[in-house]
């Protein structure tokens, strides 16, 4: 299947998409409290995503149950929201979808809640830092595999793991759309497959485990978490390559 090229009145679609998953990442950002259980944050993001004229895209995506995957300490995505109080110490992922006249938005974040540890800190800095450095460096030309290998080495440098099995993606008309990006070189040439081309548009999700890339799907059938049974983290950008560079479309 062919990678879409976006004209530049549909790459603002998807800007409008992804400015409102930016904005209410954004707001749960500053309103999260210790206390607050995960099925009141995903009530909370839904209910001001819709108020921006959204439609929460993840809420029944193969099945999922809720607008926002609340991804608690050790679960590193898909978290499904619960009673669960989120405490001091705590750190939380939050991956949000939205759909605005059919064009998608996508992106993610891992928070702290209240003070967190100089190692959480790190865990954080990780997936948000690789996530910043691939932006950087797209440019036309770039294979896919090569952004792959350069975030893999970006977080092993790190000290950490990518999640392994898991990726990002191109997104468009559909949520989850080609091409499909790891963050680790999943086989072959780095210098084989597709090359990035003005137009293109891709979420880029650093998923970050610390001993062990093997995930593990827990009893709900979403929630993932490492082999390691450590905590992880996860920071996602959906962006569009215009002008020979990437340009961050889920900006609040």
């Amino acid at each position: 299947m062919a990678i879409a090229i976006r004209k530049p009145a549909e790459i603002e679609k998807l800007r409008t998409a992804n400015r409102i998953v930016g904005e209410t990442l954004a707001y749960l950002r500053e309103t999260v409290k210790p206390g607050m259980t995960l099925k009141e944050i995903d009530a909370m993001g839904e209910a001001f995503l819709r108020s921006r004229g959204a439609r929460p895209s993840f809420k029944g995506l193969y099945g999922f149950p809720a607008a926002v995957c609340t991804s608690l300490n050790e679960v590193i995505i898909h978290g499904i929201p619960d009673d669960t109080k989120v405490k001091e110490g705590d750190i939380l992922g939050l991956d949000i979808g939205t759909e605005v006249e059919g064009w998608y938005g996508d992106a993610a974040i891992t928070m702290p809640i209240g003070e967190i540890s100089e190692e959480d800190e790190r865990l954080i800095a990780c997936a948000k830092d690789a996530l910043y450095h691939a932006i950087e460096i797209i440019r036309p030309g770039l294979r896919f595999k090569e952004l792959s290998l350069e975030l893999e080495n970006f977080i092993e440098g790190r000290g950490f793991k990518p999640l392994l099995s898991f990726c990002g993606h191109g997104i468009g008309r559909k949520p989850h759309e080609e091409p499909e990006i790891p963050n680790y070189l999943e086989h072959g040439s780095p210098k084989s497959g597709p090359k990035i081309k003005n137009g293109m548009v891709f979420c880029l999700e650093p998923m970050i485990c610390q001993k062990s890339g093997t995930p593990v799907i827990k009893e709900d059938k979403w929630s993932v978490v490492s082999e390691d049974g450590r905590r992880g983290s996860h920071y996602e950008h959906t962006v569009a390559v215009i002008g020979g560079k990437a340009e961050i479309l889920s900006q609040p």
